[in-house]
């Protein structure tokens, strides 16, 4: 099926909500060229959380007056020449699992109370506020971003860019809709297990789970060394430009890398020419749905038309999600120990039975015995990147399912890791994985591309996914919202 195209420039410009469907480095170039102002781009994002927002519930907080009032500087920046840097007054959502200065940050829960005090950012909202983005809002979450959908006791079920009916994924699903839809040009979620990648898998868009430690996080995820943050975007440039900005080192984050050197975008289109590729549809354990086995298997075919060795291989390694389990439900244990006596009463009665499945009677013993799971599997996967260069796999083995569902009907379990088998391994290793759309199925859902690549090669990541992505038109689909 072949997509239709976006906008082009010169339609957008007599369409002011339009800005809002533009890429953060168009809507700059503009900024600078004096063809329209931070403010338009801001009125229309709006205008898209107006239009939308009520039918698919991405945004939990909405503030036009902050929001207008950042994009009134940055257009007074850009007027007087003196913009703080390349992404001045692109407009912009954040996963309300991030602090954000002088805005609640619920998570999804009903347990934290709204009064706060909300006096700090998050070091990514910290670097984007500097850099002087447009914070528009906030996304939804699942409670304490628990699961691969976004549904919540206190703001309800978040729908898809593609058909209000179907589920956005999650954790990170307002983020990955309400870009979808242009209600803001980007978002920054967080990973601890799939929570970037599976909606934008779900709904067409472009998201990276870099490098553990790339983006600092604070205060600490009580997921631990699973927890990543992440740039999410309509574009894979846009995603490596938002990389650059939140990519800097906080002291908050003990475990933050060193500032890299350069921006992502440096070679980014150098293209997929001589690399070494492992392609595996099913990671040796997992099962697809036709559709996605196909898409992905003419998008590894893609790979290799642009000049790639593809090999079809899978990794040695064995499906972890035993000792996942134990890892990510001990973490979710002390979120909820902390809100003290009755508090696992109170939360998703779901994410409860998990805890109590998972969490609540693992020993030390056994969060040692998963964490030597942990070690082995990342072992194994450098020995693999000592031959291949990348890693490509289906980023979910199906397309998105009915909204309000934990799982795909039918499917053996609702628990999400039954369904995300391709994407909770690389918590476990750290490594960079990114989505990138790779097609649609017959009654247009998206599929995504998942791309892996060793620890620390986030741009080679990006620029596999940008090579890919400027040999396809799966990015230009238009969803079925802005049809």
């Amino acid at each position: 099926m072949t997509p239709k195209t976006e906008l082009s420039r010169d339609e957008a410009v007599t369409a002011p909500t339009s800005l809002a469907l533009w890429s953060a480095e168009d809507l700059v170039a503009g900024f600078a060229a004096g063809d329209f102002t931070p403010e338009d781009a801001t009125r229309a994002a709006l205008a898209q959380i107006e239009a939308h927002d009520g039918a698919v519930n991405a945004i939990v907080l909405r503030d036009d007056d902050t929001a207008l009032a950042m994009a009134a500087q940055s257009t007074a920046r850009w007027r007087a020449g003196e913009p703080l840097g390349p992404v001045d007054g692109v407009p912009m959502t954040i996963k309300d699992i991030l602090l954000t200065r002088d805005w609640p940050t619920l998570r999804g829960s009903n347990l934290i109370d709204e009064a706060g005090p909300w006096d700090a950012d998050a070091p990514a909202v910290a670097r984007l506020r500097a850099a002087g983005t447009v914070f528009l809002g906030k996304n939804t979450t699942p409670e304490f971003a628990w699961k691969g959908v976004t549904d919540s006791l206190r703001h309800g079920a978040t729908g898809n860019p593609w058909g209000v009916g179907l589920t956005g994924g999650g954790s990170s699903g307002g983020a990955a809709t309400a870009v979808g839809l242009g209600m803001g040009t980007w978002s920054v979620g967080t990973d601890g297990g799939g929570s970037v990648r599976i909606p934008a898998s779900f709904t067409g868009t472009v998201a990276l789970k870099p490098t553990f430690g790339r983006v600092p996080l604070f205060p600490p995820s009580p997921y631990g060394t699973l927890a990543h943050a992440g740039p999410m975007a309509r574009t894979v440039r846009d995603t490596a430009l938002l990389l650059d900005v939140i990519a800097q080192p906080d002291s908050r984050d003990w475990a933050a890398l060193d500032v890299v050197s350069g921006s992502h975008l440096e070679g980014i289109e150098d293209g997929v020419a001589g690399l070494r590729i492992a392609f595996s549809p099913t990671l040796g354990y997992g099962n697809n749905d036709p559709e996605v086995d196909a898409a992905v298997r003419e998008a590894a075919q893609v790979l290799a038309r642009l000049g790639a060795d593809v090999e079809e291989i899978d990794p040695d390694i064995p499906d972890c999600v035993d000792a996942f389990h134990t890892l990510w439900f001990t973490g979710a244990a002390k979120v909820v120990e902390a809100f003290g006596e009755g508090a696992l009463e109170r939360i998703d009665p779901r994410l409860r039975q998990a805890i109590e499945d998972f969490g609540l009677g693992a020993s030390a013993s056994d969060y040692l015995d998963a964490t030597g799971v942990r070690m082995d599997l990342g072992v194994r996967m450098g020995a693999f990147h000592e031959d291949y260069d990348l890693l490509v796999t289906p980023t979910m083995p199906v397309a998105a399912f009915p909204v309000g569902q934990d799982a795909p009907d039918g499917w053996p379990s609702t628990l999400w890791t039954s369904w995300t088998p391709y994407t909770y391994p690389f918590n476990m290793t750290q490594q960079p994985a990114l989505s990138v759309p790779c097609g649609l199925t017959a009654d247009r859902r998206p599929i995504g591309l998942q791309i892996v690549g060793p620890r620390h090669a986030d741009a080679l990541t990006l620029r596999a996914a940008r090579a890919y992505e400027r040999a396809t038109e799966w990015h230009r689909a238009v969803p079925t919202l802005l049809s």
